[in-house]
C-alpha cells in the first residue's frame, strides 16, 4: 500500500484498506472507538495486481488506484473512490496507461486537492513521472508527463494546506520534487535535493501553511526530512528498514510530529518532535507485539483528533490497533486485533 490506508472518514469512522490477493478489501469501524464491520470488496470484481495506492481529500473521500491485467503481457491503471466509511466504494474505473500501452511501469501515487478532484501520478517507461487527474466538472484529462529521470521506488504524493497538489521521487541518487503553482494547474518540477534516498522510503506530509516535509531513509540508514527551499536534516536514525507513517497532531498544547516505523526487532517504534523542528532531536519507542517481516504501519486522527496507530501483515492478515491514552505525553493503549 503507497499512502495512508488508515483513514478518518468524514462521519469520524476510522477506515483501513488491505490487500488481499488480487483485491483490495476494506473495514470500517461500526462506530467511533467502537467494533469493526467484516471486510469488504473495494471496486467489485475486478482482479488487481498487487500495490495500492490511496489518497484522501479535505472532504473525507478516499481515492484509490490500481494497476489490473488487461490483456496478456499489458495492464492499465483504474481509480476508486470511497465517500464514507460504511459505504461500498465505487466500482474501478479504468484510466488507462501512460505510455498507452504496455506493462505495470511502476506503483501509482495518489493525492486529492482542494477541489476533491484525485491525481494518479505513476512512473513511466523513460523512467520519469505521468499523471492523470480528474477534470474539474467531471471525467479524466489526458495523460500528463511530468518529466525527470531514473525515478525508482515509490512516489511519496501530497497535498499541503493550500490545497495544491505535490510529488516527490528518489532518482538517480538525488530527489526530485513537482509541485502545482496555482489549482488544477499540472505540478511543475521545482528545486530537488541532491541526497540519495533508498527507494521505497519515501513519505511526505503537509506541515505548515507552507511546507510539506519528505521523510526518507538516507543510504546510511538514517531517517532524513526535507523541505523544498531547504537542505535535508538528519532526524534520528532509521528504526527499521521500510517507510515511516507520519501524522501532524497537538499533544498538550503542541504542535507535533509522530513517527511510526516497524523496527528491526519486529515492534512497532513511535518517535515525535516539534513539527518543522528536527534540530530539537527525536527518540524511538517501541511497542506492541514483535510482527512478522511484511507488517507495515500507518498513522491517523480518530474522531477526537488523538493518534491512533494500526499494523497489518499480508501474510498472516492480522491486523493490530492502538490509540493514544488520555494522559501526558504519547502513552498508548493495549494494541488489539480486529
Amino acid at each position: 500500500m503507497n499512502g495512508d490506508w488508515l483513514i478518518r472518514g468524514r462521519d469520524g469512522r476510522l477506515t483501513v484498506y488491505l490487500p488481499s490477493g488480487d483485491a483490495v478489501l476494506c473495514r470500517a469501524e461500526r462506530g467511533p472507538a467502537g467494533s469493526w464491520d467484516a471486510p469488504r470488496t473495494v471496486g467489485g470484481t475486478q482482479k488487481l495486481h498487487p500495490g495500492v495506492a490511496v489518497g484522501q481529500g479535505a472532504d473525507g473521500y478516499a481515492h484509490l488506484a490500481a494497476w489490473r491485467p488487461t490483456v496478456p503481457g499489458e495492464s492499465g491503471l483504474v481509480h476508486s473512490t470511497h465517500f464514507r466509511p460504511r459505504l461500498a466504494p465505487l466500482d474501478w474505473v479504468p484510466i488507462g496507461h501512460p505510455d498507452k500501452k504496455g506493462d505495470r511501469t511502476g506503483e501509482p501515487a495518489v493525492a486529492v486537492d482542494a477541489q476533491g478532484r484525485g491525481y494518479v501520478f505513476v512512473r513511466n517507461k523513460g523512467g520519469g513521472v505521468s499523471l492523470r487527474n480528474q477534470k474539474e466538472k467531471g471525467g479524466w484529462g489526458p495523460w500528463q508527463d511530468l518529466e525527470g529521470h531514473d525515478v525508482e521506488g515509490e512516489l511519496a504524493a501530497v497535498t499541503g494546506e493550500s490545497g495544491l497538489v505535490e510529488v516527490y521521487a528518489s532518482a538517480g541518487g538525488g530527489i526530485l520534487h513537482w509541485r502545482q503553482e496555482e489549482p488544477g494547474r499540472t505540478p511543475v518540477r521545482g528545486e530537488g535535493a541532491d541526497v540519495p534516498a533508498r527507494p521505497g522510503t519515501l513519505r511526505a506530509i503537509a506541515t505548515s501553511a507552507e511546507h510539506t516535509t519528505l521523510f526518507f531513509t538516507d543510504v546510511s540508514g538514517d531517517l532524513c526530512a526535507w523541505r523544498p527551499g531547504e537542505k535535508p536534516v538528519t532526524l534520528i536514525a532509521s528504526a527499521g528498514p521500510g517507510p515511516v507513517s507520519a501524522v501532524r497532531c497537538e499533544i498538550e498544547g503542541h504542535d507535533v510530529t509522530v513517527l511510526a516505523q516497524r523496527s528491526s526487532s519486529g515492534r512497532v517504534a513511535f518517535a515525535a518532535y516539534p513539527t518543522e523542528q528536527e534540530s530539537a532531536g527525536a527518540w524511538w519507542t517501541e511497542s506492541g507485539p514483535q510482527l512478522p517481516a511484511d507488517a507495515a504501519v500507518s498513522l491517523a486522527l480518530d474522531e477526537h483528533d488523538e493518534v491512533v496507530a494500526a499494523s497489518l501483515s499480508p501474510s498472516t492478515g492480522k491486523l493490530f490497533l492502538t490509540r493514544r491514552k488520555d494522559e501526558p505525553g504519547l502513552a498508548l493503549e493495549a494494541w488489539r486485533e480486529i
